[in-house]
């Protein structure tokens, strides 16, 4: 069997360079993605000639399309062999269309793929998000307009040793206001939440908050996908302050954005609510996942 260890920290040196070499566009082959969600889907990874791969231990155990380069034959045949020792289906989950593809050369007739919308990654233009240009981003210059005449006062400020505490007790705040305990969604989603907050320097996160009337009403942070893309991790703002989440989207972009062609704002997990908020962007691009099965 493939020898699986838990993510830690330290892993981010060997895991890295094998996502940079793939450089696919999708939030599962980041290492904060991954670090944060380790726990709450119980990731474990382990390197096999030259590939990063990685299985969800959970009730219906899963590999992750593998990244890296070189034999990528060689490792799913492994991948294979490791479900049937440990007496589980094989299935591949983040199955890219052009590694579809490939798999269905390399192994012909032998997957099954099933297209799953909700775990789409949401990719915009970064200079969409930055200028929020033309007619259909109307109204989202208008929310950041209104935040700003109502807050005058308004700040933004990349996170720091210094402030990191205020958004602290934001996320804090922002959790008891919207029972993150009592939702299932939610309550792992603070939990990811905590863990970029406690690790937030170690992960070498950018993030930034929006401050009026002298306190912390949004913030968000992210880093690197690949050559081209950033990736926004998480997001937060209050939503009895209006226009709060529109700036901090435009603001983020702004400061954090411009040397990148494109932003991924990652999936929905099948909320409508966060559905429409993130086509309300227009995304130029989704990018389509596949579960691949396999049926021998």
């Amino acid at each position: 069997m493939l020898d699986f260890q838990e993510i830690t920290l330290a892993d981010k040196q060997w895991m890295q360079p094998l996502y940079d070499q793939s450089q696919f566009r999708s939030e599962e082959y980041n290492f904060t993605f991954n670090y944060l969600w380790r726990e709450v889907l119980s990731y474990k990874v382990t390197e096999y000639k030259g590939f990063l791969v990685q299985k969800s231990d959970t009730s219906n155990p899963a590999y992750l399309y593998p990244a890296g380069s070189g034999d990528v034959a060689a490792v799913v045949e492994a991948m294979l062999q490791d479900a049937k020792d440990c007496g589980h289906d094989f299935v591949l989950y983040t199955v890219l269309a052009e590694q579809k593809a490939l798999l269905e050369t390399i192994f012909p007739g032998k997957f099954e793929f099933t297209r799953i919308p909700k775990y789409d990654d949401y990719i915009y233009t970064a200079e969409s998000l930055i200028t929020l240009a033309g007619k259909k981003l109307h109204a989202k210059r208008n929310h950041i307009n209104r935040f700003k005449a109502e807050n005058p006062d308004w700040t933004y400020e990349p996170i720091t040793q210094d402030n990191i505490h205020e958004v602290i007790l934001m996320s804090e705040e922002w959790c008891r206001i919207n029972s993150c305990n009592s939702q299932k969604s939610l309550r792992e989603e603070s939990c990811a939440m905590r863990q970029a907050l406690k690790d937030y320097f170690a992960l070498g996160l950018d993030g930034g908050l929006i401050r009026a009337g002298g306190r912390v009403v949004a913030f968000s942070m992210g880093d690197r996908l690949n050559n081209d893309t950033y990736l926004v991790h998480l997001e937060k703002a209050f939503a009895d302050v209006n226009g709060a989440y529109a700036i901090i989207n435009q603001q983020f972009a702004e400061h954090n954005c411009k040397d990148y062609t494109y932003i991924d704002r990652e999936d929905d997990s099948g909320d409508e609510g966060l559905r429409q908020a993130k086509l309300s962007y227009r995304p130029v691009m989704r990018t389509e996942k596949y579960t691949a099965r396999w049926i021998g």
